[in-house]
């Protein structure tokens, strides 16, 4: 049990003493004793350090024999202080006098020397008396002063003498009360309960008014509802049933009270106690449990204090916010408890008190806080622990925060080795334990090397003795031993794996005792285990044990996942640099996250990043193991986020695991692509022992994660697409061809060097993608890709089915790109190749020269219809650019609305002006180069078709004199019929302008169908003999007026005046119209 007091024997009476202790009264260092003879003795207390004697039975503490050396000294003795004993004595200090209660009366003494200085009268047969001095604040002048006051319990009333600023008062107050006073304990300096056979009450002194304490609801037993008693009657109130019980003679316990805090109020009578605040209403706290009623009770801060009966002869010392008895003290046949009154308000001031029966008088000297806190976490009271370093003030322990929180780290310790896996782990997550203390409690699969288990010595292997591991059997034993349970199941290289978190100094625990000890033996008193102790706490974390105590784990390094992110960026930095330090403890926010030991020694040079990182670093490195071990489901979408896992440990458990896959994903998480690229190329080629899984066999996974990897790692790219590309061109090259950014930015000169040293085939591939689906503007590219189209016609290994295909290809890219050099490629072009007769005339188009295109098409092809298609695509296009140029020009200015409309006339007469391909087309026909003949058909089927599109003058020039007339009887048909159109196509477009010109002119005088004729020119307003001008805010009656668009009217003088009524300035407004 804890030993919170020493006690301290100060004096014994001698045994030829007749005398008989009565009442005790300690201040300073005086010590003064009533006795029964009605005596006075006065002792000095002299400081003297006492050993303790533990009775190791009972765990009580037993007083020690008293030193040779005195304790107290007599000073004097008063024989004739009173006529009869002296039952309670008191201190009024701030007016030097001495109070005592002796005969029935209470007497005020000189405290100096002792002398009687008045009897108060009013207080004939007084039972008791109760002194308090406050420091209280004058109501008319609101200047603090001191204030004593003495009340007296004189049968059924109250008496009160107030001593101000050290002068008695000659105002006596007397309050009445419904029975005889038994007791009187101070609250404040304004209140006091009052204990009597009916029960207690709280009496404020200044209002005279008193409260009852009545039982809550929750209090009323069984027995007291069948008597009728229900919740809301006294507490401790002596009942008709009670006194039957007890009898009519029988002796009534006495009404005891406590101040325990600023606002708690402690009430007992028998065994029965209730606590309250200073209102007098109860509290929600379950009763003390005594077996006997006490003799008195009392608070020693922290402490509640139960004397028990002289008979008992103990002293329990109690938590008061959880009741647990914490210290017995054996004091023979005691019966006096006196705690002595604080004047100043400190919870503290009154650490010592006493206790003394008829002749012997102890001290009880408290122990150290501190040693206090030490004693109960060494005997596992660590809740104990908690609530009393929760009940002391913060200026009484060093870092009070701090050992609240180490004394619930040692709490959840504990409750681990109890195999109470998950209240532990909670703990943890509550206290902010640092997670490098946690994982130290599990073994090597789970923490690595940081674990504080020490691993069984054998002579096996690693592998071999993760083999056996599975068995159950080790091979050291002997064969007559008794098989262990089978060790943690974990693969060998998990076993070689080497933790980087181990560092001198850690916080972590050292090799635990068994689960029965003490948890915190190993920071208050350590101990070396057994090696039995070790192997029993081994074998408790085996098998579902460690499965169930790593499933809690993995909660907690969530959540301390969750509390490093809000400080420590992905990228390893933190959000705040430097750290904002607290300005007490001088630590970081995240401080709770690091080791303890950090802060044992100078702070200044920390690398609080590097630190931070490391934690991070072992919590998702943990979180891993725990997750591999306990939930191999989650191990996958942990390191498919940001983390700190070490590489080389998940590489080992993955690899060991066969989970590849999941381990490709890790290492693209980390950024190792070389070392997954490298992966990769083993299982999709096939250079690995092992049997690859089915997804990873082939180039198609490797160009998977190519596809994925940034532009800047084009060098990477380049290393390892070679093999897909020779294994599958098709495949490999689709990282180049992906419909992806990635492939897009991609480096494509480098590309293009690389293609060219593989094929010039992949090559070409290549560039038409960049090219026509991109549309890369390059010039280089698209001369490039025109070359290599002619190498690949011109090639004589090229097949001819390819051959025709890459023709198609070069003419679509020749007519539609402008890039490229035309010059350069019309001289690469051959003559004698049939294939590329009609790319040299694209080309040559491309230059302009639409007739020798012609001519390539007429004579060399010997299509008419190629050459029909390529005059009719270039006269389109010549005319969309003439209307162009005539729409810029304003050639077209004929009509009156629009003046860059254009009709179609004016385009037939601009196109005429310019050289006409159907014309050269026709010449070529009828004046055909040596060594062709005339083509009479196909130049009369061009007039007849596109007759309209060629001039009369040239073409008529063009025919031959012998030809009759008959002969052009559709082209002159045509052109009759397209002259026709266009005058036609004329006429209609003004007469539609017309139309539109009258549509608007009704429409500007009419308005539109919704005004019904009344808009426009036409509107109309209508102005009433009370309507007014919203500028002026004149009447309107025979002035002129002016109507806006909007329909408000105004007087045609206000026209540019603004609307008073609505911009606020109606005021001025009216100040013009009057002035």
């Amino acid at each position: 049990m804890l030993s919170a007091f020493t006690p301290q024997p100060l004096h014994e009476l001698k045994p030829k003493d007749r005398a008989r202790i009565e009442s005790l009264l300690a201040y300073g260092d005086r010590l003064l004793v009533g006795l029964r003879t009605g005596a006075l003795r006065v002792y000095r207390v002299n400081e003297q350090q006492v050993p303790v004697d533990q009775d190791a039975s009972n765990g009580e503490t037993v007083p020690a024999t008293p030193s040779k050396s005195k304790a107290v000294e007599l000073l004097r003795e008063e024989d004739k202080f009173g006529k009869k004993p002296v039952q309670q004595l008191a201190i009024v200090k701030e007016a030097n006098l001495l109070v005592s209660l002796s005969d029935g009366y209470v007497s005020l003494h000189d405290l100096q020397t002792y002398q009687l200085v008045e009897r108060l009268e009013q207080t004939r047969s007084a039972i008791c008396f109760a002194v308090t001095s406050n420091v209280i604040k004058d109501p008319e002048t609101n200047i603090p002063g001191l204030v004593s006051r003495l009340a007296v319990g004189v049968k059924r009333k109250i008496l009160l003498w107030t001593w101000q600023d050290m002068e008695l008062s000659d105002n006596v107050e007397e309050i009445a009360l419904e029975a005889a006073v038994k007791s009187l304990t101070w609250l404040t300096g304004k209140k006091m309960v009052v204990g009597m056979d009916a029960g207690f009450s709280v009496v404020d002194i200044e209002t005279k008014e008193i409260v009852p304490v009545n039982k809550p609801a929750s209090r009323a037993t069984a027995v007291e509802e069948a008597q009728g008693e229900l919740a809301g009657v006294r507490f401790a109130a002596v009942s008709s049933s009670g006194m039957g019980y007890m009898g009519m003679g029988s002796w009534v316990p006495k009404p005891l009270a406590t101040r325990l805090s600023d606002n708690e109020i402690l009430l007992a009578k028998d065994v029965n106690t209730m606590f309250t605040d200073a209102e007098g209403k109860a509290l929600e706290k379950r009763q003390i449990p005594w077996s006997l009623a006490p003799e008195a009770v009392g608070y020693s801060y922290p402490y509640l204090l139960g004397l028990q009966p002289p008979e008992r002869g103990q002293l329990q010392v109690r938590n008061p916010e959880t009741l647990t008895l914490l210290q017995t003290i054996s004091v023979p046949q005691a019966m006096l408890l006196h705690v002595p009154q604080s004047n100043i308000s400190l919870a503290h001031a009154g650490k010592g008190f006493l206790v003394a029966s008829d002749r012997v008088i102890w001290r009880m000297n408290a122990m150290p806080y501190p040693a206090q806190i030490d004693q109960l976490i060494e005997k596992g009271r660590f809740d104990e622990a908690v609530s009393l370093l929760g009940l002391l003030e913060d200026t009484l322990i060093d870092d009070k925060a701090g050992r609240i929180r180490e004394v619930q780290i040692l709490k959840a310790i504990n409750l681990f080795e109890q195999q109470k896996y998950r209240p532990a782990l909670d703990l943890f997550s509550d206290a902010q334990a640092p997670p490098e203390r946690v994982v130290a409690l599990y073994p090597r699969a789970v923490a690595g090397d940081l674990s504080s288990i020490e691993r069984k010595e054998t002579g096996l292997s690693e592998i071999e003795s993760a083999a056996d591991s599975k068995s159950g059997k080790l091979e050291g034993d002997s064969k007559d031993a008794p098989k262990e349970p089978p060790s943690t199941p974990q693969k060998s290289v998990l076993g070689r794996l080497v933790g980087s978190h181990k560092r001198a100094g850690s916080d972590g625990p050292t090799p635990k005792t068994p689960a029965k000890q003490d948890s915190d033996n190993a920071s208050v008193k350590p101990s070396t285990p057994s090696r039995s102790g070790t192997a029993e706490k081994e074998s408790a974390l085996e098998g579902e044990d460690l499965k169930q105590a790593t499933r809690a784990l993995c909660s907690f390094l969530a959540q301390a996942r969750v509390q490093i992110q809000k400080y420590l960026s992905t990228a390893g930095e933190l959000k705040e640099q430097p750290p904002v330090m607290d300005s007490e403890t001088g630590k970081p926010a995240f401080s709770h996250l690091l080791p303890q030991s950090l802060f044992a020694s100078d702070t200044s040079n920390v690398d609080w990043q590097a630190e931070l990182l490391r934690v991070a670093q072992l919590v998702d490195t943990t979180l891993f193991r725990a997750y591999m071990l306990a939930l191999p489901s989650l191990a996958g979408p942990l390191f498919r986020l940001d983390n700190f896992c070490e590489p080389e440990v998940v590489q080992a458990s993955l690899y060991e695991s066969h989970r590849y896959g999941d381990l490709i994903d890790f290492l693209h998480g980390k950024k190792l692509h070389r070392q997954a690229l490298e992966l990769l190329t083993k299982f999709g080629r096939g250079e690995e022992a092992i049997d690859p899984p089915e997804g990873m066999r082939g180039p198609e996974r490797t160009v998977a994660y190519l596809k994925q990897l940034p532009p800047e790692l084009i060098e990477l790219v380049l290393e390892f697409v070679r093999w897909p590309i020779e294994d599958s061109p098709d495949v490999g090259l689709s990282v180049f061809l992906a419909d992806s950014d990635n492939a897009e930015k991609l480096d494509r000169e480098k590309v293009l060097h690389f293609l060219a040293s593989i094929s010039t085939s992949l090559q070409l591939r290549y560039l038409e993608h960049i090219v026509t689906e991109l549309a890369d503007p390059n010039p280089a590219y698209h001369q490039t890709l025109a070359e290599l189209y002619l190498e690949y016609i011109k090639s004589g290994d090229t097949p001819g089915s390819d051959k025709l295909a890459a023709k198609i290809k070069l003419e679509a890219f020749l007519t539609t790109s402008t890039k490229y050099n035309k010059a350069r490629i019309f001289r690469l072009l051959p003559t004698d190749n049939p294939l590329l007769h009609e790319s040299r005339a694209i080309v040559l188009s491309a230059m302009g020269n639409h007739k020798q295109a012609l001519s390539i098409y007429v004579f060399q092809l010997s299509s008419p219809q190629k050459a029909e298609e390529y005059c009719n695509r270039i006269y389109l296009a010549q005319q969309a650019q003439v209307a162009e140029s005539c729409l810029l020009d304003n050639v077209g200015a004929k009509s009156h609305h629009h003046p860059a409309a254009l009709s179609a006339v004016d385009l037939e007469v601009s196109a005429e002006s310019g050289e006409n391909v159907f014309a050269m087309l026709l010449g070529l026909y009828l004046s055909p180069p040596d060594g062709e003949v005339k083509r009479w058909a196909e130049a009369l089927e061009l007039l007849s078709k596109h007759g309209a599109r060629l001039p009369a003058s040239s073409t008529l020039d063009l025919m031959p004199s012998d030809l009759a007339v008959k002969e052009l009887v559709s082209y002159f048909r045509g052109r009759i019929r397209h002259a026709t159109s266009l005058l036609r196509e004329d006429r209609i477009v003004a007469s539609l302008e017309a139309v539109r010109k009258a549509n608007a002119e009704n429409v500007l005088r009419f308005g539109t169908e919704k005004d019904a004729g009344l808009g426009g020119r036409m509107k109309r307003v209508v102005i009433r003999e009370e309507d007014h001008c919203p500028v002026c805010f004149k009447r309107f009656g025979a002035s002129a007026v002016r109507v806006k668009p909007s329909g408000e009217v105004v007087h045609y003088g206000c026209v540019g005046g603004k609307l008073g009524e609505r911009t606020g300035r109606g005021i001025s407004g009216i100040g013009r119209a009057w002035g």
